[in-house]
């Protein structure tokens, strides 16, 4: 009889969330018929002409197409390949800390940029990296001309990678941090009874240890692949830099709400999201062939 009334209080407080999930992931989902119809708002979904296909043939007819899926799969690359290599860096030097309080001011230092929104950072990089900023004023006294970095083509991306690393990477090491207090210290002390130096540690114990983290996390972030981060480039990009910068999300705003095309944004973005099951439900598989875990 107990355990019948826990059951129904965890029930009771599954609820709200489960409430909330109708109400905004799978009611909104009827929305999608818009990809197929020329959708009028004034007639709404019932009354709209069926178009069938006609939007997506129309997407790949669209010359920019092609820059913007190439320009959201190398960002999202990108963004995925340096945020891991630093954030195992990191954690690896955070790990050789031996100063408790050092080792915790730093964990703070580094995770708070993680807990502000876009909107807020792309401020402070905006000013920082402006013509007249810091940044261009230690330039120039150095004798080098002032870089456009946030209105150039050849510097953007690199922006964009870096300041999405220094806002995640922090956090991204935290669960590299927890697999390095799994490791064996046994393994250690035998490697430095046989003479085995700080470097080679690492390398034939830490690093193995580590693997199997970093290929399930790397394996799961393979679906991020078409999300390169709407909020940060949205917040941070310009006209001048649409040829590097535009990907699939902030497209689809611009057509969808800006130009109030909303089949073709829904089409652009059904398509996106099939895509993005096709590589979850890969990733899945990935992970359960390389790692032996898989997520359902």
């Amino acid at each position: 009889m107990n355990n019948k009334k826990d059951q129904a209080a965890f029930h009771l407080m599954l609820a709200p969330s489960i409430v909330f999930l109708i109400i905004f992931s799978f009611i909104p989902m009827f929305g999608i018929v818009m990809a197929f119809q020329n959708y009028i708002p004034a007639k709404g979904i019932s009354e709209s002409a069926w178009v069938g296909l006609d939007n997506f043939k129309f997407m790949f007819q669209i010359p920019d197409s092609r820059q913007i899926l190439v320009n959201t799969i190398v960002i999202a690359l990108w963004k995925i390949i340096v945020g891991t290599v630093v954030s195992i860096v990191f954690a690896l030097l955070l790990n050789e800390i031996r100063v408790r309080f050092a080792k915790k001011f730093m964990q703070t230092v580094v995770y708070l940029p993680n807990f502000l929104s876009w909107a807020v950072l792309a401020t402070v990089v905006m000013n920082i990296f402006s013509y007249e900023g810091p940044v261009n004023a230690f330039l120039g006294w150095l004798g080098i001309d002032p870089v456009l970095f946030m209105a150039s083509n050849h510097w953007f991306r690199p922006m964009l990678v870096l300041t999405d690393v220094w806002k995640g990477f922090g956090y991204g090491s935290i669960i590299y941090l927890a697999s390095l207090t799994a490791i064996d210290p046994g393994l250690y002390e035998a490697s430095s009874i046989d003479g085995a130096n700080r470097f080679k540690q690492l390398w034939h114990i830490t690093l193995p240890g580590l693997m199997p983290t970093i290929l399930l996390v790397t394996t799961l972030n393979l679906p991020n692949v078409l999300n390169a981060g709407f909020d940060q480039i949205f917040n941070l990009y310009n006209p001048l830099v649409y040829a590097t910068s535009d990907i699939i999300d902030t497209y689809v705003y611009r057509v969808g709400l800006v130009e109030r095309q909303y089949s073709l944004g829904t089409a652009i973005g059904l398509l996106r999201s099939v895509v993005g099951i096709v590589l979850i439900l890969s990733a899945n598989k990935l992970a359960q062939k390389l790692t032996d875990y898989r997520i359902f």
